[in-house]
């Protein structure tokens, strides 16, 4: 059938055509979004994708796969984009940790690296948060041959033709690509059984809403770390932890939270006084919390599908 659309496309179908892509869709996005760090860059980035696959369909030969084929197009308009855009950053790319409880910050207008909803792609692998944070050290041929090979399992081949180079240049790009990820990134989160996840989930969230120092702690790793971009500061260790949770959100106002998920990993979100304010992403560790990432600000609500205050 797919055949029966790309020739009702080529001859200029523009729904065959949607019909054929239709089905690769997201995880087209999901790789702009391992590429690039930000939602709002995956749908520019895909958008430009299939712009450029409709205008070019009749260079599709069928040597490859249409899926690799569109992969590539992708792969490129991403680099494109990462290189008049830039990388995005996350508050442990600006500074040390903080031992002490921040309270005078003002959020810098610097390009954030954003959670990614788990409703834009089913699949977990390759989009965790601290996975795609240390991608945006790499530069970008890197980024591409690591993603294609290691996420996607394209082969060494077919990654050089989509990115026009030989398969030296891709196993170089990739071994240097490894040794910078295994710095950044040395472990991932745990990937547990739902129920485990969800209770994780409620216990943080009754913690929070009650302010309660004790029953907190008791979910986290004592190497925990807690960052809230677009807030520079952010806090490394248990005693650092609690102390901004003691003095900021304890003391802020009424919370109320609802479950959700983000980047594969159990997530918050967060509402003050009925109003959106933070995505919470949890990355797990051995039954317990070891990083909260809290994305402040009630753009991401609408990303998620989340209302926007729950009066």
């Amino acid at each position: 059938m797919s055949e029966v659309f790309l020739e009702r496309a080529r001859q200029g179908d523009d729904q065959a055509f949607t019909r054929l892509i239709e089905p690769l869709r997201r995880e087209l996005h999901a790789h702009c979004y391992r590429m690039l760090g930000s939602t709002h860059d995956a749908d520019d980035a895909l958008q430009d994708t299939l712009i450029k696959a409709w205008r070019k369909l009749d260079s599709f030969e069928g040597r490859s796969s249409l899926r690799t084929w569109l992969y590539t197009v992708a792969t490129r308009a991403c680099l494109d984009i990462a290189e008049t855009r830039g990388k995005r950053a996350m508050p442990v790319d600006l500074g040390p940790a903080s031992e002490h409880v921040v309270l005078e910050q003002n959020a810098l207008e610097i390009a954030w690296l954003e959670p990614y909803p788990d409703l834009r792609y089913e699949q977990r692998e390759g989009v965790e948060l601290a996975f795609v944070a240390a991608l945006q050290h790499l530069p970008g041929n890197q980024r591409a041959a690591l993603v294609l090979f290691d996420v996607l399992k394209f082969s060494a081949a077919e990654i050089a033709e989509i990115m026009d180079t030989s398969t030296t240049s891709v196993n170089s790009a990739l071994a240097r690509a490894r040794k910078i990820i295994a710095e950044k990134a040395p472990s991932r989160s745990e990937q547990q059984d739902d129920a485990a996840l969800k209770e994780i989930v409620a216990k943080y969230s009754s913690a929070m809403e009650r302010g309660d120092a004790d029953a907190l702690v008791a979910l986290l790793t004592e190497d925990v770390t807690w960052s809230m971009p677009p807030l520079a500061a952010w806090y490394s260790g248990i005693a650092a932890a609690m102390d901004h949770a003691i003095k900021v959100p304890f003391t802020c106002g009424t919370w109320q939270h609802l479950a959700t998920s983000a980047n594969g990993q159990p997530a918050v979100a967060a509402y003050l006084f009925g109003k959106a304010w933070s995505i919470n992403v949890l990355a797990i560790r051995d039954g317990k919390i070891a990083a909260i990432t809290s994305f402040i600000g009630p753009e991401h609500f609408r990303q998620f599908d989340l209302p926007a205050s729950l009066h």
